[in-house]
């Protein structure tokens, strides 16, 4: 009975110690990652990926994504904190210190790209490397406080992810890797600046420079239905380039105009439930995509 009464609060401390450690690696959005990741894998290779490939490529991309968002979390923990959407964070909330976030990162990410190295192969390692670098530095310590265009120019980093997937399956990048990449890269802008709408007082709180706060709501609308259309056309290239054939070609058109529909309707009557919603959306337009990128793949064996 005394070791159990010892043991219990002891337990429930390690699992809140556990819990906020998960939550630094922005699980939701690694997901995304993963996901996009794996597609890319799968769509690399006529067969099945090799289980040593798929295992270990999604696991150590997977592990180096949590550490950049860690990262992520520790420069930004003051901005954080003063952000209804971001204060819940274990940083802003004392859960964690600065140093057991940066050691965990190191921890995580080493580990990652070391299992990039020793079981996927050296190409997928530094890709992933410089993603990491690409998110954590560029985007994260100079783009996001310095420019409004932090979405647009720090949006390469998180188009990477289907790269990283097509060069673990094949140790190379090729022109279809690529267009999963643009696809991603045109996504970018049209997803993150529906959440600043919405969002906008709390980014101008922060003294975050994103396009709402420094350029206005009525020009960040037009910028969000010019990259949707963008977005539409660009969805459509692995068709026009023999890479998918007709069951991804209607998928597109049918998401791309949902997109478009959402997009000209926050341009034409912005509300913030209407960008909300949007938002919300262009994240089930993203995996419906390539998810049907994956069906068609496997269609036209």
């Amino acid at each position: 009975m005394i070791a159990q009464s010892l043991s219990s609060p002891l337990a429930r401390s390690l699992a809140r110690r556990a819990r906020a450690f998960y939550s630094l690696t922005k699980p939701r959005v690694v997901l995304l990652i993963v996901f996009t990741a794996v597609i890319g894998m799968f769509l690399a290779t006529p067969g099945m990926v090799p289980p040593q490939i798929l295992i270990a490529g999604t696991v150590g991309i997977a592990l180096v994504a949590g550490a950049a968002a860690a990262v992520n979390c520790l420069v930004e923990r003051r901005i954080d904190a003063v952000m209804q959407r971001t204060r819940w964070r274990p940083l802003p909330r004392g859960d964690l210190t600065a140093l057991q976030t940066f050691a965990f990162s190191g921890a995580i990410g080493g580990l990652g790209l070391w299992i990039l190295l020793q079981y996927v192969n050296a190409l997928t390692m530094w890709l992933t490397l410089a993603t990491f670098v690409g998110y954590a530095v560029v985007y994260t310590v100079i783009l996001k406080p310095a420019t409004p265009q932090n979405i647009v120019i720090g949006g390469a980093s998180g188009a990477m992810p289907p790269v990283l997937g097509w060069a673990a399956t094949t140790g190379e990048v090729s022109t279809e890797a690529t267009l999963l990449f643009l696809i991603i890269f045109a996504w970018t802008p049209p997803h993150f600046w529906s959440l600043a709408l919405y969002r906008t007082e709390e980014y101008a709180k922060a003294g975050v420079p994103m396009l709402p706060v420094t350029h206005g709501k009525a020009y960040t609308r037009l910028q969000i239905l010019l990259y949707s259309l963008i977005l539409f056309a660009v969805a459509l290239l692995p068709f026009a380039t023999g890479m998918s054939g007709w069951p991804y070609l209607v998928a597109a058109i049918a998401l791309g105009l949902a997109f478009l529909a959402h997009a000209i309707a926050i341009y034409v009557a912005h509300t913030d439930a209407l960008a909300r919603r949007t938002f919300r959306f262009s994240i089930t337009y993203l995996a419906a995509l390539f998810a049907a990128l994956l069906v068609d793949h496997y269609l036209a064996l």
